[in-house]
């Protein structure tokens, strides 16, 4: 596949470059994707929920009623479960909540994600994005020149830029990240992918590892 090269004002730079099929041309496998995006999901859940047993409450230990002759069952103590403020039956306990998957599955997954987005021609190329200074207006400014700004825009850098990371935080619909912090979820979460061309050649040594 290949995509024409922009500069941060949206204009053709006149030079082409060739998306690895391998990477952004594979038949999507959405079980993978399903995968991925769950595991991502759940290592975003704390698992600090917590309730209370009636082991676990302070309470009478008097009997509530006699044994025999009320014509009813025998009642239990004051903390159990099916009385107002009784401990909770089968509540929830703190607990981890992340799971295994396999680097070839989440390789598998990213790509899927990464060639749907190709499919739908979300992808754009870019040179180098460097910015003197954080600020968002030069931000902004960039997604409207590439016509993202309404498409919840992912930007992919091939290393840390705190530049352009500073400029893109105040920004809720936008998202920066470096190659080695892609996730499955993020790239499916994005309507368009914006990525350096640096960053293309970032990804490939990184799905050949």
């Amino acid at each position: 596949m290949e995509l024409s090269i922009l500069n941060i004002k949206g204009e053709d730079t006149g030079r082409i470059v060739s998306l690895n099929d391998t990477i952004f041309g594979i038949e999507p496998n959405d079980h993978a994707i399903y995968l991925d995006v769950k595991q991502y999901l759940a290592n975003q859940r704390q698992g600090t929920h917590s309730s209370k047993g009636r082991s676990q409450l302070t309470g009478s230990t008097r009997k509530l009623g006699k044994q025999k002759g009320s014509g009813g069952a025998r009642p239990g103590d004051i903390k159990s479960g099916v009385r107002v403020g009784g401990g909770r039956m089968f509540g929830p306990t703190p607990r981890d909540y992340s799971f295994k998957l396999n680097k070839k599955v989440k390789q598998l997954a990213r790509k899927s994600a990464l060639s749907y987005k190709a499919i739908a021609n979300q992808i754009f190329i870019v040179e180098s994005l460097k910015f003197e200074t954080p600020k968002t207006k030069d931000f902004v400014a960039l997604t409207n020149s590439l016509q993202v700004a309404d498409k919840k825009p992912l930007i992919i850098l091939e290393d840390v830029n705190k530049n352009v990371y500073l400029s893109a935080r105040n920004l809720s619909s936008a998202k920066v990240v470096t190659v080695s912090e892609l996730s499955t979820y993020i790239v499916l979460d994005a309507k368009a992918i914006v990525i350096t061309e640096e960053a293309v050649v970032a990804l490939e040594q990184i799905f050949k590892a």
